[in-house]
C-alpha cells in the first residue's frame, strides 16, 4: 500500500538562538487541509517553529519538506498572519491588498485586482477599499491583513497569535472569518495563540511544545466540545500566554 506525503513534514528539526538551543528534534507531519494548534508556555519556541514551516528561519539540524520536497527558503503558497496588521499607513486598503501581487506572479493585475476586491466584499469591508489603515478599526485592520494574506490564494496559511489585540466580541468575529475562508478554500491552517478559544474555534488537533529545549509534549484531536477538552487535557493554567 503506497503511503500518502504529508503535506508538511518536520523531521529531527532543532534550531538554535545562537549557542543556545530553542527547540530539538521535532517531528511533525501535517496533511493537505488539516486545521493544527500550536500551544506552549512563553519562550517556549512556538512562533519560531511557524517560522521554520514557512521558510522564513532555517533549522540548526534537520529536514522541512513541503509535498516531500526539502524547504531551502519561502514556501510557495504559504504565508502568515501576525499579531500586528503592518499596513502601508500611505496606501488604501485596496492597495494593501493588494501587496502581494507586487511582489508575485501567480496572479495578473486585473485577476489580482478581482481577488482583493472578492475578499473585501466577504469581509464587509468592500465600502473602505479606499480607505487609509488610521480610518480603521483594529478589528477592521485585521481584516485587511487577512484579505492580503489570502490574496495570492494560498495553500496554507500560518497564523501567529493575530487576534491577540481584539476585544473578544471582535476576536470572536475575526475567528469565525478565518474558519469560514479556510474551509472554502481548502487551506491548511496552522495557529499559535494564548487563548484556548481560538485554538477550540480553529483547530481540530492541538501540539503542545514543552520543555528546555522545547520538544513536542503532546499531540492529539479534538472532539466536538474543542474548549472543555483543551482544559480537561491541560488544565485551567494552560498555556494561554505562550508568546514565543
Amino acid at each position: 500500500m503506497t503511503r500518502l506525503i504529508p503535506h508538511l513534514a518536520l523531521a529531527s528539526v532543532a534550531y538554535h538562538y545562537g549557542p543556545a538551543p530553542v527547540f530539538e528534534r521535532v517531528d511533525l507531519a501535517v496533511d493537505a487541509g488539516e486545521r493544527v494548534g500550536i500551544l506552549g508556555r512563553s519562550g517556549v519556541g512556538k512562533s519560531t517553529l511557524l517560522q521554520v514551516l514557512a521558510g522564513l528561519a532555517a533549522p540548526y539540524s534537520g529536514t522541512v519538506r513541503v509535498d516531500g520536497a526539502d524547504v531551502r527558503g519561502p514556501v510557495p503558497g504559504c504565508t502568515v498572519m501576525f499579531q500586528r496588521p503592518a499596513l502601508l499607513p500611505w496606501a488604501t486598503v485596496l492597495d494593501n491588498v493588494l501587496l502581494p501581487a507586487r511582489f508575485g506572479r501567480r496572479l495578473g493585475r486585473t485577476d489580482a485586482v478581482a481577488e482583493a476586491r472578492r475578499l473585501l466584499d466577504d469581509l464587509g469591508l468592500s465600502e473602505r477599499a479606499g480607505a487609509k489603515p488610521h480610518q480603521l478599526s483594529g478589528g477592521q485592520q485585521q481584516r485587511v491583513a487577512l484579505a492580503r494574506a489570502l490574496a495570492s490564494r494560498p495553500r496554507i496559511l500560518l497564523l501567529d497569535e493575530p487576534f491577540s489585540a481584539l476585544d473578544p466580541e471582535m476576536r470572536a468575529s475575526l475567528r469565525a472569518d478565518v474558519l469560514r475562508l479556510a474551509e472554502i478554500r481548502g487551506l491548511t491552517l496552522i495557529v499559535v495563540t494564548h487563548d484556548l478559544a481560538d485554538v477550540a474555534a480553529l483547530a481540530r488537533r492541538v501540539v503542545v511544545l514543552a520543555g528546555r529545549p522545547a520538544r513536542i509534549a503532546d499531540d492529539f484531536l479534538l472532539g466536538h466540545d474543542a474548549e472543555a477538552e483543551l482544559r480537561r487535557r491541560l488544565g485551567p493554567t494552560t498555556p494561554q500566554r505562550a508568546a514565543a
